[in-house]
């Protein structure tokens, strides 16, 4: 079932140039999509048009639909469609507006006009999803990056979205920071069945998570597929290739010269592992 379907969806700001350019792509509920391309290639309008922000924001023209959770975002309030997508900004420390982290989750649910009980219950069961249990008190800017990044996501999922829109979310991270964050994003995906989508320029960090690559190029979505068909088709057409993951370059490259058809390697552990079963099968025809 479709969360999101964008169907030759064209849209440019207050000038004439399209920012993205007749994009048809379905992203299913209860995936994880990683939307990648270099900059200016249009990866954060197509977020902005998911959560609405385009056109509702931002004005400009378009032609074409989006259809988030069954409700046209042309036609639906930010505000309605804001109950079903969570969307969380590159710059994600312009969302945090409170003074301690139990206030910040706190914030949204209050303004929804639920009871005080209700909003301690959900306050507490939201940090608990993101690792922030013990922190209700802690003042927001006592926090390290990584645990701002955590609230700003507790602060959208206290709404109980079926999608999560997320901008660059590890940009400003650590290695260590980074890893934890997508950690937490595939659990809130595989336990809570939450759609997710990402912005990210290093496709490595997202691939041992992701089930689909959308690829955009000059406002256009040139590949819409599983990690595996989208990097070898960036490799075969030499579009958008520094984005390859280097484990990914080694593969495509053994491929090539071998003929040796490999799995869709997630991590250097899988890479290990087939590469070392690849070498005591070739060990055995030899002998």
């Amino acid at each position: 079932m479709a969360a999101i379907t964008f169907n030759n969806f064209s849209y440019a700001y207050k000038h004439t140039q399209k920012a993205l350019d007749n994009i048809s792509i379905t992203v299913e509920q209860g995936s994880f999509t990683a939307v990648i391309g270099r900059s200016g290639a249009g990866k954060t309008t197509l977020c902005l048009a998911v959560a609405g922000a385009v056109p509702h924001y931002f004005g400009g023209s378009l032609a074409g639909s989006v259809t988030v959770d069954n409700m046209s975002t042309q036609t639906t309030a930010m505000h309605d469609l804001a109950q079903s997508v969570g969307t969380v900004l590159q710059d994600y420390e312009t969302q945090l507006v409170t003074m301690t982290v139990e206030e910040e989750v706190a914030f949204s649910l209050e303004n929804r006009g639920l009871g005080r009980n209700e909003i301690a219950a959900c306050v507490s069961e939201t940090l608990a999803k993101v690792g922030l249990t013990g922190f209700e008190k802690k003042e927001v800017s006592a926090l390290s990056g990584g645990q701002k990044q955590r609230l700003v996501i507790a602060s959208v999922l206290a709404s109980n979205p079926k999608i999560l829109v997320l901008d660059e979310p590890t940009s400003a991270l650590d290695p260590e920071g980074t890893e934890s964050i997508y950690k937490l994003l595939a659990e809130l995906n595989k336990e809570y069945g939450i759609t997710i989508i990402v912005v990210e320029h290093e496709t490595a960090r997202v691939l041992p998570y992701a089930d689909q690559f959308i690829l955009m190029e000059n406002g256009q979505c040139i590949q819409s597929a599983d990690p595996d068909q989208v990097l070898t088709y960036m490799w075969k057409h030499q579009i958008y290739t520094e984005a390859i993951p280097p484990l990914w370059e080694l593969k495509l490259t053994l491929q090539d010269q071998t003929g040796v058809r490999f799995s869709a390697w997630r991590n250097e552990q899988d890479a290990v592992d087939e590469l070392r079963k690849a070498l005591k099968k070739e060990a055995c025809i030899s002998a």
